[in-house]
C-alpha cells in the first residue's frame, strides 16, 4: 500500500536540509537540462494538501474543454484535435474526447480508439520536414477533461531530447504561427486520410 500523504511529506523531508530544500535532481546533471546546476537550487517542499482542490472542470457544467467540443482542426463523434498555440516548439497538439471523460472513466471502446490515434498522430507528426521525434503526454492534474500532449521536437536539437523537452519549450521563443498552422493543417489532412474523421466537427 502507498505511503498515506504525511508519511510521504515525511519520507520525503527526510531527505531535504533545514529549509526543505531537496538536492537537486539528477536530471539537472544531464546534458539535457536547459539550467546549469551552479546557484540552480530546489524550492522548499510544502506540506501535502488533503483533500487535494478539485482541477478544473471536475463538473462538466463548468468544463470550458466541454464547451468547446466543436472547436480543432480534427474531428470525429467522438475525439477533437487541437493546435496549442503560443509554444517554442514546432508544433503542439492536444487531443480530447468531446464528451466529458477523464483517462480512468474512459471506456474500453474509446480507450482503444485513443491508443490507434495517438499512434496515427505521431507517424504523421514524425513524417512532417525538420521533426526528430512526436513526445505524448498525459499529466491531468490541472483539468479532469481527459487531454494528450503531442510535442514535435524539432531535428538536430539534441539538448531538447526527453523529459526536459517540456521545459525547453517554455523557455524558447514562440515559434511562428503561419509555420504551425500549415503543419497542423498537414497533420490533419494525414489523419483524414489514415484514421478518418473531418477538418470540420462531426
Amino acid at each position: 500500500m502507498a505511503m498515506d500523504p504525511e508519511e510521504y511529506y515525511a519520507h520525503a523531508i527526510a531527505a531535504a536540509d533545514e529549509e526543505r530544500r531537496l538536492p537537486l535532481a539528477r536530471m539537472t546533471g544531464w546534458d539535457i537540462s536547459p539550467f546549469e546546476q551552479d546557484e540552480l537550487r530546489v524550492s522548499p517542499l510544502r506540506p501535502p494538501v488533503v483533500p487535494e482542490p478539485p482541477r478544473h472542470g471536475e463538473d462538466p457544467a463548468d468544463c470550458r474543454a466541454c464547451g468547446n467540443r466543436d472547436e480543432g482542426i480534427w474531428f470525429t463523434e467522438k475525439w477533437r484535435l487541437a493546435r496549442i498555440s503560443g509554444v517554442g516548439v514546432p508544433l503542439v497538439l492536444m487531443l480530447r474526447p468531446r464528451d466529458h471523460y477523464d483517462l480512468a472513466d474512459l471506456p474500453d471502446e474509446l480507450a482503444a480508439e485513443l491508443g490507434v490515434i495517438s499512434t496515427h498522430l505521431v507517424r504523421h507528426l514524425q513524417a512532417l520536414p525538420n521533426i526528430g521525434r512526436a513526445h505524448v503526454y498525459r499529466l491531468g492534474d490541472g483539468g479532469a477533461h481527459l487531454h494528450i500532449w503531442f510535442f514535435a521536437r524539432p531535428e538536430g536539437q539534441l539538448q531538447l531530447y526527453g523529459s526536459w523537452l517540456v521545459v525547453w519549450d517554455d523557455l524558447l521563443p514562440e515559434y511562428p504561427a503561419d509555420l504551425a498552422d500549415a503543419d497542423a493543417a498537414i497533420v490533419a489532412d494525414a489523419l483524414v486520410a489514415s484514421y478518418g474523421g473531418t477538418r470540420t466537427p462531426a
